[in-house]
């Protein structure tokens, strides 16, 4: 299946604590259908001490649920669903809201 939502795309988030607020996905996990979001969902976790870290209280993103995010249009800045479009042999991701390609 083709992914909808990609590293490095602009998303919003529809749902959930952080609702509203935007981000860059730095990472897709498909298998989990979850995307870590710069900013978004951020979890403290107390770390022990190791070899190569140090010890103390760390701050990172957790994952969130494809559901609950959108990907910002950025001809309108605001959440679009996506749909794809093949021309000449090529499928392109494409804003159902503008109607332009997101990829490409």
């Amino acid at each position: 299946m083709a992914a909808k939502i990609k590293k490095g795309d602009k998303v919003i988030v529809l749902a959930g604590k952080d609702k509203g607020k935007t981000g860059q996905v730095l990472r897709v996990i498909p298998s989990e259908t979850r995307a870590v979001v710069q900013g978004i969902n951020l979890i403290r976790r107390h770390q022990r001490q190791s070899a190569n870290q140090e010890a103390g209280i760390i701050t990172r993103e957790a994952p969130i649920h494809l559901s609950n995010i959108a990907l910002l249009d950025a001809k309108e800045n605001k959440p679009t669903r996506v749909g794809f479009e093949i021309k000449d042999g090529v499928k392109r991701r494409v804003a159902k809201r503008s109607g332009e390609v997101i990829d490409g």
